[in-house]
């Protein structure tokens, strides 16, 4: 057997059956030479399991999308009828035969279709080009708009067509937009769904601690590694020395009270809870300087939202699932420090006590509720019936929360840049956002905003992560149970314009105290952290049909945050 085919793109063969000396399976590069030589005198077509009495071999293609342009020759041995050269002259015709009924599909199909960036028998229905263009949806504003930022020898024609028939699909999804508050979930419902988490995390606090610590008993053996089974160790290399150094300190720290060993356990006094490529790592890098705040030994330790389910990559499956105990070793750093406050006979120690506070920085805080589907019963409406915000109030009702905002189209661009593994471009970003829309829109007309902001399957099948930058959707539902004045949002664009100030709102909604000329030098003009990399800078902006394609998705999200925060700001409207 011997396949030809220069042009060959992607060509799947499955179930190929033949014979070399009773089933030994041919070299793809070798399948012609190898056919002559499998069947030799010894060779029995009775007996071979394979060939089972005929002489064919037989050849199966799937009948999966292909493209290609291929000569195709099969050739097989007939001992009784065939010699080698009329074998040769007959699998040449038989060739050029079917090659040229595939030359005549696949011109067809290039014609029909009108594709311009390959020849694909069927096009992806995703694609941009499928949309139906209708000129009385024009909005000639947007587009000539869009037109200036392009010389007539650059511009694409088919991105400018995109925009009346995806705003189509934008107006769809606008009608039916309804910001329902949601109900919420009664305290014993909370306990039955995590007992476990409930019987380690006490009731009340230390009273002379600002953050949410108590006194555990340690029952386990004094001479053993308590951090031997903590999950953060096990699934990360990188997490290792951060554990290696806390077993070396640990017993330092017990307490000792009428026979029994006690360790303080500490919970975050603060969540910057989001959102991603919205500046929280530059926010968590500058707060880390400040002398009264401890974070967690892991940056973000994403356990609220995944690790507690036991999922590390949603796509990877689940494993098993991190237990409380293992989330609270993150804070023993801080705990160590704060206990050796809490022991000093030092009036100035235990005022300095006062001012400690701990943070913990997961960007996927505000929004990731992805794994209530797997873990919790279906509501109606497709929505989830407890929410993260319900779990960290019913333990710590005190708590604050910062969220840093950013313009929700420039977010997901950045998103897309970071994210995005290989083939990244302004075109690739578009079709990416045109697929999505299409695909929140098919949600939409089914199902509630919230179930489509929460829907694991579609979250998962949208290319890019429309549903992060729907903010005020994420914002109310954490208001329905904390307080606005225990959540102060932020713009990236006011922390990059104006570090010093947006630093002294965060000082001041966290109650910390003054700091020397010296220590706010070293915070607030410290470089910035966790920019754009140099090689996506270097694609460029998106294309400016995305850009006004998003404008008119979020226009609705952005005003009613607005509304909601009482600050034109959030419109991003100079953005």
């Amino acid at each position: 057997m011997l396949i030809h085919g220069s042009l060959i793109q992607q060509f799947n063969i499955i179930n190929m059956r033949h014979c070399i000396n009773c089933c030994i399976q041919l070299l793809p590069n070798d399948l012609h030479g190898q056919c002559f030589r499998c069947r030799g005198h010894n060779h029995n077509n009775q007996k071979c399991p394979v060939c089972k009495g005929e002489s064919k071999i037989p050849f199966y293609v799937d009948s999966k999308q292909m493209n290609l342009l291929a000569v195709l020759e099969v050739r097989t041995d007939h001992r009784e009828s065939w010699n080698g050269l009329f074998c040769l002259k007959k699998g040449k015709l038989c060739s050029l035969i079917f090659g040229l009924i595939i030359m005549t599909l696949v011109m067809a199909s290039y014609i029909l279709t009108g594709a311009k960036h390959g020849m694909l028998l069927i096009p992806s229905p995703f694609h941009y080009g499928a949309f139906t263009n209708n000129p009385n949806l024009m909005d000639n504003e947007s587009v000539s708009d869009v037109k200036d930022h392009y010389q007539p020898w650059k511009i694409n024609i088919s991105y400018i067509k995109d925009y009346p028939s995806i705003k189509l699909i934008i107006e769809t999804i606008t009608s039916k937009i309804e910001f329902i508050t949601r109900q919420r979930p009664d305290l014993e419902d909370l306990k039955k769904q995590e007992p476990h988490m409930f019987s380690v995390i006490p009731n009340k606090f230390l009273p002379k601690s600002k953050n949410p610590c108590w006194y555990e008993e340690y029952r386990g053996n004094i001479t053993a590694n308590p951090y031997t089974t903590n999950s953060y160790a096990l699934y990360s290399k990188r997490f290792r020395t951060i554990f290696d150094y806390l077993r070396k300190v640990f017993w330092n720290h017990l307490y000792q009270y009428k026979d029994k060993h006690y360790r303080l356990r500490c919970l975050p006094h603060f969540y910057i809870i989001g959102q991603p490529k919205c500046g929280t790592t530059d926010l968590y890098d500058r707060l880390r300087l400040h002398p009264d705040v401890r974070f967690s030994a892991i940056k973000e330790p994403h356990w609220w939202t995944r690790k507690r389910f036991g999922i590390i990559r949603l796509r990877d499956g689940f494993h098993d699932r991190y237990p409380v105990e293992d989330y609270l070793d993150l804070f023993d750093l801080a705990a160590h420090q704060i206990q050796g406050v809490l022991q000093s006979d030092s009036t100035k120690e235990h005022a300095r006590m006062n001012n400690i506070i701990i943070g913990e920085a997961s960007a996927s805080t505000m929004w990731d509720n992805n794994a209530w589907i797997f873990f919790y019963d279906n509501s109606t409406d497709g929505e989830p019936p407890f929410l993260i915000q319900d779990f960290i109030h019913a333990f710590q009702p005190n708590a604050k929360l910062i969220v840093m905002l950013r313009d929700p189209v420039e977010r997901l661009y950045s998103d897309y840049l970071y994210f995005a593994s290989a083939n990244k471009s302004a075109e690739d970003f578009h079709e990416k956002v045109a697929e999505s829309l299409q695909l929140f829109e098919n949600c939409m007309l089914d199902y509630s905003l919230r179930a489509c902001v929460y829907n694991n399957t579609l979250n998962n099948a949208m290319p890019v992560r429309l549903q992060v930058g729907l903010y005020v959707v994420y914002l109310l539902d954490w208001l329905t149970v904390f307080d606005k004045d225990q959540i102060l949002v932020l713009r990236l664009e006011d922390h990059a314009s104006n570090v010093k100030y947006t630093m002294h709102m965060v000082f001041q909604f966290l109650d910390l105290g003054p700091l020397s000329e010296k220590q706010e030098a070293l915070i607030t003009k410290s470089p910035a952290s966790n920019t754009r990399r140099p090689e996506d800078r270097s694609l460029g902006p998106m294309l400016p049909t995305t850009k006004a394609i998003l404008r008119d998705f979020y226009r609705p999200f952005n005003t009613k945050l607005a509304q909601v925060l009482f600050d034109d700001a959030f419109l991003w409207k100079k953005t």
